[in-house]
């Protein structure tokens, strides 16, 4: 399963993990991780948000290309209107194969 790391440099990385957390757990499954962070799970595609003191953490397990970028696109676009007014920018590892 392809898998994608994100940053997003921040020292709100909590609160963005808890808002994005809360924004689609009224759609989908949303649980908090044991490190403070949170697991989404749409469908088959897996997002865990790991905050960290200077950045938000994001990766993305999928089934496919195809639905690995997509989510990537949805989660990075929605932190990146959250964050706005700090100039949020999240980036993109290249996608791995395991």
């Amino acid at each position: 399963m392809p898998t994608s790391l994100g940053r997003a440099a921040t020292d709100a990385a909590p609160r963005y993990a808890k808002q994005v957390a809360s924004h689609f757990g009224r759609k989908i499954p949303v649980g908090e991780t044991p490190d403070g962070g949170h697991r989404l799970t749409f469908q088959a595609t897996d997002v865990v948000l790991q905050p960290a003191d200077d950045h938000l953490l994001i990766r993305v397990t999928a089934p496919d290309a195809s639905a690995l970028t997509a989510i990537q696109d949805v989660i990075g676009s929605h932190l990146e209107r959250f964050g706005r007014r700090n100039e949020l920018t999240v980036t993109w590892d290249e996608p791995s194969a395991d």
